[in-house]
């Protein structure tokens, strides 16, 4: 949390990118329905800029002792590194899975103005 504020007083001040300000927010669904109804929501509710949806990914794990093959959908969700642990815990209470993949890796560096367009995007009205 520290960090996070310390970023985005660092960038206002600055101007400039800090690295770790965004962050791409990695959700596995079942199928394409799912996927786009909480595509939508999450950025009806201002928790994402912009959702990518993957087809069918096939997926191999270990569940309940045993390897588990599946096709799934992949959603890349780009968001402000302060809104994962909220995005997250929404995934989470809509998400058909019993434990959903919900995983996020910060953003190093971008372009300037889609890092720009990311902010105005995820801003209240």
């Amino acid at each position: 949390m520290l960090r996070t504020l310390s970023l985005q007083l660092h960038s206002a001040v600055t101007g400039s990118y800090v690295s770790g300000t965004y962050s791409i927010v990695f959700v596995n669904c079942p199928n394409e329905h799912i996927a786009r109804d909480i595509a939508r929501t999450i950025l009806d509710k201002k928790l994402a800029a912009s959702v990518n949806i993957l087809p069918k990914a096939s997926s191999l794990s270990f569940w309940n002792g045993e390897i588990e093959e599946a096709s799934e959908i992949m959603l890349l969700i780009k968001t402000k590194t302060s809104k994962v642990h909220m995005l997250s815990s929404y995934v989470r209470s809509v998400h058909p899975f019993e434990i959903p993949e919900v995983f996020s890796l910060l953003m190093d560096q971008g372009d300037v103005h889609y890092l720009k367009w990311l902010k105005e995007s995820m801003e209240e009205p």
